[in-house]
């Protein structure tokens, strides 16, 4: 595990993003066992408490669960995982279009271009820069 900590963000919530994004993007599936607080603090040489905190929200939101002698493993509700997997894009869907408000482009045009895009594919954004479809 390999993480490029933000110093603007708490470590702990990088590390729930990160353990979340490995179970929507399927690196770490459904009841599958997540390393101990020891091991993870040494491999990301951090304090364990960060990781006993990074956990401790983990179950909170139900996000993993622990098997008592057993350690923590990912949840087994696929609905979880799939509650997890819409808020991570609402998050990134709201970065989108708070940048392309930013760039004073219209509410249609913002449209346009994610049509353009999905229709076209991923190629399209990196043609031109901007999608190509931006009325000027």
């Amino acid at each position: 595990m390999s993480i490029e900590f933000d110093n603007n963000l708490p470590i702990y919530l990088q590390i729930m993003q990160y353990i979340k994004r490995q179970i929507v993007t399927g690196t770490l599936k459904a009841g599958d066992k997540i390393p101990s607080v020891r091991e993870l603090a040494a491999e990301l040489q951090i304090n364990p408490n960060t990781v006993q905190r990074t956990f401790q929200e983990l179950e909170r939101e139900e996000v993993v669960e622990t098997k008592r002698g057993l350690g923590r493993y990912v949840t087994s509700e696929e609905s979880k995982i799939m509650t997890i997997k819409k808020e991570m894009a609402g998050e990134l869907l709201e970065r989108f279009l708070t940048g392309m408000q930013e760039l004073g482009i219209e509410e249609q045009d913002i449209v346009n271009i994610v049509a353009d895009a999905v229709a076209e594919g991923k190629q399209s954004l990196h043609r031109d820069g901007r999608g190509g479809t931006v009325n000027e």
